[in-house]
C-alpha cells in the first residue's frame, strides 16, 4: 500500500503526448497548386544579401540548406526543388513521367533585395520521392547485420565481463570498481519502524517515510521533486543544499514534524559510482546520467550532505549511503529472499549482488570473517570504457561517446541505457538523410537536434499495433514536422525493434557473468530489475531471457528476472534498518 501526496507544480515538467485525430494532419488547399508566404532568411538589413550554403553535406554530394531542406544526393536522388531554382509546375523526370513533388522549397530574391525561401505545394501527383522498397530492404539488412548480437559473440562479452568484475575486486583503481557498500550480508525479513529515504535519481528527487513492518511488508508515504538541468550541472553543494531543503519540506508539510519529535533515520539513495570507506561515507568518483556538478567528484558527499542537513536544521540523521542497485537488491530480498541479483536498466545501468568477504581481497585489512557476505555494487556501467576491446561499437555508438560530457567512460551504459537508445536511433535516420535516402524535400531540421528522438518514442513505435502504424506517423509529423510511407515506418519500427534487443541482450550478458561468477546456473536465481527500460520497454524482460538461453542452453531458464522491489526508497530504509541493528549489536561499528 502506497500512499501518494501531491506533486509540487513547480518542480515537474509536462510529459509531452501524441494526440491523433481523424482529420487529416495537414491538408490541401483545392486549388491544384499554391505558393505559402515568404519567410525572410537574410539579417534585418534591407541592403543585405546571403548566399546560399549547406549546413550539412554528405559523401554523394547531398545536403541540407539553411533551413532545414533536404536536397538529396547526386546518387540519382534530386530535391523536390533544386536549390537555386524557381519552378512552380511539377518537374519531368528523366524517363519523362510527371513527378510533381507534394511540397518543396526554393529561394527568390524581394524587390527590396533580401533573400527568401518559399515552399510550394501541389495536388497533381501527391507523392515525395521516398526511398524506394528495394533500398529500404537494403538498410534493414545491412542494420540487422550490424546490430545483432550472435549467441557466440554474447558468450565472448559474458567472459570479459567475468574477467573484469574479478580484476575489480582485487585492488581498487579498476574500471569496473566493484564497490563494497558495508551492507552487510542479507536482511532477516524482520526489520521494523520508520525510515527516512532520499533518492537522488536521473530525472527526479524523491523523498519517502518507509513504515517497516516486518515479515517482507512495508507502507510507503512519498512526494517527488523535478530536477532541472540546469540544476544538474549547477554546483555540487548547491546540489546537495536543494535536496536537503525537499527533505526539509517533506518533513515538516506533509508528515507534519518539527525537530521536538525527535531526528528520523536516513537513508541517502546516491546513484553514482562512489567508493565507500564505511557506510555513511562515499566519495564520488565520477558522474553518470547526464550530470556534471562541479565541485563534488572526488570528495565526501556524505560529509557534504550532513553539512547541508546541519547548516538548513533538518530533522534527519544521515545513517546509510547507498545505490540504487544495492536497496533494489535488499528490498527484493527482503520480499523474496530467493533473489540473488539486482539489476538497474533504466536511464543508466547497474549491478549489484552479495560476494563473500574471502573474495574480495582488497577488503583484507578490514578483517571480515569467511563467509560473511557483503553487497557489492559492480557500477558495470564502466565495463570496456577507455580501450574498447569488447563491446561491438557502431559508427554510431563512437559519435554517442565522443560528444557525450565523459568521452571515453561508460561504454556499456551508452551501449544500453534508456537515455542513449533513442539518440542511437536518430544518428541512423540522419545518416539515411545525409546520403539522399530519406525525407527528400521536407524539412527535417527538428531530427537534427541531438536527443531530440527520445527513447520513449522507440517504446512507442514498438508497441504499435495499426496496419497503418499510425502512432508511427503521429511521431513524425506532430514532433518532427516530416511524412512518411508506410515503407519507411515498417522500417522505422524494425530498426527501434533491432536497437532495443541489441540492449535487452547485451544486459542479459551482465546478469550471465554474474550468475557464472558465482555459480547460480545450477540451482537457479531470481533477479530483481528496476529502471524504465525494464519496466517499460516492450518485450525487453522476454529479450533478456531468449538471450540468457541463448547464452546457457536450456539452463538459462532457470535465472528469471522479475520486476524489483522499491529499491531506492523501500531499500534504503531497509539498509538503514540492518545499519542501526549492527551497531547496536557492535558488530564491525565503524562500518
Amino acid at each position: 500500500m502506497q500512499h501518494h501526496t501531491a506533486l509540487p507544480h513547480t518542480h515537474l515538467a509536462p510529459i509531452p503526448e501524441i494526440r491523433m485525430s481523424g482529420a487529416p494532419l495537414d491538408p490541401l488547399s483545392p486549388l491544384t497548386e499554391r505558393t505559402s508566404a515568404l519567410e525572410l532568411t537574410s539579417s534585418p538589413s534591407p541592403t543585405s544579401e546571403r548566399p546560399i550554403t549547406m549546413s550539412r553535406t554528405s559523401s554523394s554530394g547531398g545536403g541540407v540548406l539553411d533551413n532545414g531542406t533536404n536536397l538529396g544526393s547526386a546518387a540519382g536522388r534530386k530535391a523536390s526543388i533544386g536549390s537555386g531554382q524557381v519552378n512552380r509546375r511539377p518537374s519531368q523526370s528523366q524517363s519523362g513521367s510527371r513527378r510533381g513533388s507534394r511540397r518543396g522549397s526554393g529561394v527568390a530574391m524581394t524587390p527590396s533585395g533580401l533573400q527568401a525561401v518559399f515552399h510550394t505545394r501541389t495536388e497533381e501527383d501527391r507523392e515525395f520521392p521516398h526511398a524506394e522498397k528495394k533500398t529500404i530492404a537494403d538498410h534493414l539488412r545491412k542494420f540487422e547485420a550490424l546490430l545483432t548480437l550472435s549467441p557466440q559473440r554474447m558468450r565472448m562479452i559474458v567472459h570479459a565481463i567475468e574477467e573484469t568484475l574479478d580484476k575489480g575486486l582485487q585492488k581498487d583503481g579498476q574500471v569496473v570498481p566493484m564497490i563494497p557498500t558495508f551492507v552487510f550480508g542479507w536482511p532477516s525479513g524482520e526489520e521494523v519502524g520508520e525510515y527516512l529515504a532520499l533518492d537522488l535519481g536521473g530525472t527526479n528527487l524523491r523523498v519517502c517515510l518507509v513504515t517497516l513492518q516486518g515479515h517482507g511488508k512495508f507502507e510507503v508515504t512519498q512526494t517527488k521533486y523535478r530536477l532541472t538541468e540546469e540544476q544538474k550541472q549547477d554546483d555540487g553543494q548547491a546540489l546537495l543544499d536543494f535536496c536537503a531543503e525537499c527533505l526539509d519540506s517533506f518533513i515538516r508539510d506533509s508528515l507534519g514534524r518539527t525537530e521536538k519529535d525527535g531526528l528520523l533515520p536516513l537513508g541517502f539513495t546516491f546513484s553514482y559510482p562512489c567508493s565507500q570507506l564505511r557506510i555513511d561515507h562515499g566519495e564520488l568518483i565520477r558522474w553518470t546520467k547526464g550530470f556534471g556538478a562541479p565541485n563534488i567528484e572526488g570528495h565526501d558527499v556524505a560529509a557534504m550532505f550532513k553539512d547541508s542537513l546541519k547548516r538548513l536544521n533538518v530533522p534527519a540523521e544521515l545513517t546509510a549511503l547507498i545505490n540504487d542497485t544495492t536497496g533494489t537488491l535488499i528490498a527484493s530480498n527482503y520480499v523474496d529472499p530467493h533473489t540473488k541479483i539486482a539489476v538497474i536498466f533504466g536511464t543508466g545501468c547497474n549491478a549489484a549482488y552479495m560476494e563473500t568477504a574471502e573474495n574480495i581481497p582488497k577488503m583484507s585489512s578490514v578483517g571480515l570473517p569467511d563467509g560473511q557476505g557483503m553487497a557489492i555494487n559492480c557500477e558495470w556501467g564502466a565495463f570496456d570504457s577507455f580501450e574498447h576491446q569488447h563491446l561491438p561499437r557502431t559508427k554510431y555508438d563512437i559519435i554517442i561517446d565522443e560528444s557525450s560530457n565523459k568521452p571515453g567512460e561508460q561504454s556499456f551504459e551508452k551501449m544500453i541505457a534508456g537515455l542513449y537508445l533513442g539518440e542511437v536511433f536518430r544518428l541512423i535516420v540522419t545518416d539515411l538523410i545525409d546520403s539522399g535516402d530519406l525525407f527528400l524535400g521536407q524539412n527535417t531540421y527538428k531530427l537534427e537536434k541531438a536527443y531530440a528522438f527520445d527513447t520513449a518514442f522507440l517504446s512507442l513505435m514498438e508497441s504499435d499495433p495499426t496496419d497503418e502504424l499510425l502512432t508511427v506517423i503521429g511521431i513524425f509529423t506532430h514532433f518532427f514536422g516530416v511524412e512518411t510511407t508506410l515503407e519507411e515506418r515498417q522500417f522505422f519500427k524494425k530498426l527501434a525493434v533491432l536497437i532495443g534487443t541489441r540492449a535487452a541482450r547485451l544486459s542479459a550478458c551482465g546478469i550471465a557473468a554474474i550468475v557464472s561468477k558465482k555459480g547460480y546456473l545450477e540451482k537457479g536465481c531470481a533477479v530483481g530489475a528496476d529502471g524504465s527500460l525494464y519496466n517499460k520497454y516492450p518485450n525487453f524482460a522476454n529479450r533478456v531471457h531468449t538471450a540468457l538461453v541463448d547464452i546457457f542452453g536450456e539452463k538459462g531458464k532457470r535465472i528469471v528476472t522479475h520486476h524489483a522491489e522499491d529499491g531506492s526508497g523501500v531499500g534504503s530504509a531497509i539498509i538503514a534498518a540492518m545499519t542501526k541493528a549492527r551497531k547496536d549489536k557492535g558488530f564491525f561499528t565503524d562500518y
